[in-house]
């Protein structure tokens, strides 16, 4: 019996992620709901609970692809791959009105500016702190800190070690969490209520999924708007780093 259920979910591997992702997003949102009061956002414990389910994956299977490295698990390795990430990118920017987008301006160009190199100084400075001194390291953990997207492809473009990739790859992971949890707390403030304040706020904190999930539990009318500039920040950053950025940091270690 075990053996055929093994073999039913191996060959119907996709289905059985995007079914395991929905059952992780409702328990989510009740435990939200019912512990927390909804002051912490369901999408944001599912985050969490993704992340410690492909800890435990990569564990118990020693594999380096997470929880796609259980044979049962392996439709994981397609649900989370690139090509569906890019579709899900593309899908929610159709949710935008160009109008709107007009509307944004010179204000939104400067802020995806703004974002990559506040985030790539933060991560730099990190790097020092931890004892680095070698420019490739120090502008990969920088652009990390980015997003978790741009520090691997400068690491890559730069020849980094798989440790340091690693440190960058973590430090995205972080920032987008504390994106997620923090955006539904600090939208009265900073008034985030409106779609030009939502691409600013997207060009300024890059991290696309942080972005959308954080957006997601203040407005889900916002979404399209922050993820759209949050995705251009992605974009933004992978040409930036590995190359301007690096080059100032190369003249100054």
């Amino acid at each position: 019996m075990g053996e055929l259920l093994n073999t039913f979910f191996v060959k119907n591997g996709l289905i059985v992620a995007f079914v395991t992702v929905a059952a992780m997003v409702a328990v989510s949102y009740l435990l939200s709901r019912i512990f927390f009061n909804n002051k912490i956002p369901g999408n944001a414990i599912a985050i969490t609970l993704g992340l410690v389910l492909a800890y435990i994956g990569g564990e118990v299977a020693g594999g380096t692809n997470g929880i796609a490295d259980v044979a049962m698990f392996s439709g994981f390795s397609l649900m989370g791959g690139g090509m569906l990430r890019d579709f899900t990118v593309v899908a929610t920017a159709f949710g935008a009105s160009f109008e709107e987008i007009k509307k944004t301006g010179l204000a939104g160009i400067v802020s995806l500016f703004l974002g990559v190199l506040l985030s790539f100084m933060i991560g730099a400075a990190l790097a020092i702190l931890l004892g680095y001194t070698d420019a490739i390291t120090i502008t990969t953990i920088g652009a990390g800190a980015c997003t978790f997207i741009v520090g691997p492809v400068t690491g890559a473009a730069l020849g980094a070690g798989s440790d340091v990739v690693a440190i960058s790859i973590a430090s995205g992971v972080i920032k987008s969490i504390v994106v997620t949890i923090g955006t539904p707390f600090a939208a009265k403030y900073i008034g985030l209520d409106n779609p030009q304040s939502a691409m600013v706020f997207g060009g300024l904190m890059g991290t696309t999924s942080g972005v959308a999930a954080g957006l997601g539990a203040t407005d889900p009318r916002l979404v399209p708007y922050g993820a759209m500039t949050a995705t251009f920040y992605t974009g933004l950053g992978c040409l930036l780093c590995p190359s301007v950025l690096y080059y100032l940091v190369h003249l100054i270690f």
